[in-house]
């Protein structure tokens, strides 16, 4: 993944706004820390630092945002490219919007090509902003950990992101942490997370991502998620009831429609692949009652 990360890192210190700290948290592996600092420790503005032991994603991103020093902390992931403008259009909010959070759209970068089966309703699978997400710029309850920002103050008020609820936990991978704090945030101060569809990061989506089994597992895992967030934060499900509303009401009928009209095989894979992804992420919410 160095290449990738390089990429990552590369595309925050070309940013249009012109005064951008990078924080880099090697999680616990002393030689990708010496490739770092060798590569990026003679820049100015680049922190690098990296932990004792493998922590996990939620508890260096927590680790980052202590370290940081400006009054807004944005987090992108090793795996993702920055657009030029992605800071300054978050800052805008920030500045335009009074926002407390703020973060943007999640684009795909196919690493191995697109899927012909993959609906985009359900891109959300692959860390992509997916059809449906919002209409134009506004407040949502969140958007995706390698595209999102808080004001410094107001995440270290929420303590962060809670660490029990991502990662990989023995046999179950719990996925959600931006959510659940977002959640948190909401109760707190009333207010959502700004999005604005042209602060963009492109996503990686490598050819595993692209798997049919590797994308009903992880629909299963993402319902189990959205249970056990409900037993740490008060969360209504709102959106959750109109995504789904949404496939049920309006994706799966014109799909159907398509498929009819067009005779077209690629829309009935994608109708399949929906009512499936559907049904695993539902199946994974009823799972999880066992624990939560």
């Amino acid at each position: 993944m160095y290449e990738h990360f390089r990429e990552a890192a590369d595309s925050v210190l070309a940013q249009t706004h012109d005064d951008v700290e990078l924080v880099v948290i090697v999680d616990g592996t002393p030689e990708v820390y010496e490739q770092v600092v060798d590569d990026y420790g003679d820049h100015e503005d680049v922190i690098i630092e990296c932990n004792d032991e493998n922590v996990g994603l939620l508890e260096s991103r927590n680790r980052g945002a202590e370290i940081a020093s400006g009054d807004v902390v944005a987090f992108i992931d090793d795996d993702a490219i920055a657009d030029e403008e992605w800071v300054e259009r978050l800052v805008r909010a920030y500045e335009e919007e009074d926002a407390i959070a703020a973060g943007g759209k999640m684009t795909p970068e196919w690493v191995a090509g697109k899927p012909s089966f993959l609906p985009e309703e359900f891109y959300w699978l692959i860390g992509v902003t997916h059809r449906g997400f919002a209409d134009g710029p506004g407040e949502v309850r969140n958007t995706f950990g390698s595209n999102i920002s808080f004001r410094a103050d107001v995440f270290a008020e929420l303590g962060g992101f809670d660490v029990n609820i991502g990662g990989r936990k023995g046999d179950k991978n719990l996925q959600g942490g931006e959510t659940e704090l977002c959640a948190r945030m909401r109760e707190e101060y009333g207010q959502g997370v700004w999005y604005d569809p042209e602060a963009e990061v492109a996503h990686k989506v490598f050819e595993y991502r692209t798997e049919f089994r590797w994308l009903v597992d992880r629909a299963f895992w993402q319902g189990y998620s959205k249970r056990a967030m409900e037993s740490f934060v008060d969360d209504e499900g709102v959106e959750e009831g109109e995504f789904l509303h949404q496939i049920v009401m309006r994706s799966v009928p014109e799909r159907l429609g398509n498929v009819i009209s067009r005779r077209s095989l690629s829309e009935l894979e994608c109708l399949i692949c929906l009512i499936l992804l559907t049904v695993a992420v539902g199946f994974g919410y009823l799972y999880a009652f066992l624990d939560y």
